[in-house]
């Protein structure tokens, strides 16, 4: 996992390199496993040289443990918040640390379906050829602070671990949408089997007109 999250850190550094002042949105994707996404955000915070880093996460408060004692040093905002207030003040929250730390977790990739318990912007993309919705959260919040998404995904084969980087993608622009869309369906090709919602029937493809 050092290994991997050296190489998210020399590429953010390269980003910073060019353009220092714009804020990177780190987006593991759903897959393998989300301890091992943690661990790589927590390694890359270290490689970074950074005391905290917040993620957005929609797993429940202390499902596996006591958060703060686990991973004291990643700022865990979470979807399901106990009362609106914490919920709807979710966006400031990244903004405030992406404007902070430069950088921040979300799971760009997350299905609508997950979080249907909550009201949310969805936007059209096409995806496996056909019509389908990802979640806006990540434009909505990003595009603002003309923020570039680095995204990423690890698998396992051969008794190995790997992991590939997507090319970052500008928030800002307008076909940034259909590029996350694009790195989702080829994480789906490549690595199906470690997919965290494989099997489901309805993912991304969902009342493609509403």
């Amino acid at each position: 996992m050092r290994v991997f999250a050296a190489q998210i850190v020399a590429r953010i550094r390269e980003m910073r390199a060019r353009e220092p002042k714009r804020p990177i949105i780190l987006s593991p994707f759903h897959y393998l496993s989300q301890y091992a996404n943690v661990c790589i955000v927590e390694h890359v915070r270290r490689g970074l040289g950074i005391d905290s880093i917040s993620l957005v996460s929609g797993v429940p408060r202390d499902v596996y443990g006591d958060d703060a004692a686990m991973i004291p040093s990643i700022r865990v905002l979470h979807t399901y918040a106990e009362s609106p207030e914490e919920r709807n003040s979710l966006g400031l929250r990244v903004v405030r640390a992406l404007r902070r730390e430069g950088v921040a977790v979300l799971f760009a990739d997350v299905p609508p379906f997950t979080l249907a318990k909550f009201p949310m912007e969805t936007v059209d993309v096409l995806l496996q050829g056909r019509h389908a919705r990802v979640h806006a959260g990540v434009f909505r919040l990003g595009a603002p602070l003309d923020a570039y998404l680095l995204s990423f995904y690890l698998r396992f084969e051969r008794g190995r671990f790997g992991m590939r980087i997507f090319e970052p993608i500008a928030l800002a622009e307008v076909d940034a949408p259909q590029r996350l869309a694009d790195d989702i369906d080829i994480a789906c090709k490549e690595n199906y089997p470690h997919w965290l919602y494989a099997g489901h029937p309805c993912v991304y493809h969902f009342a493609p007109t509403r």
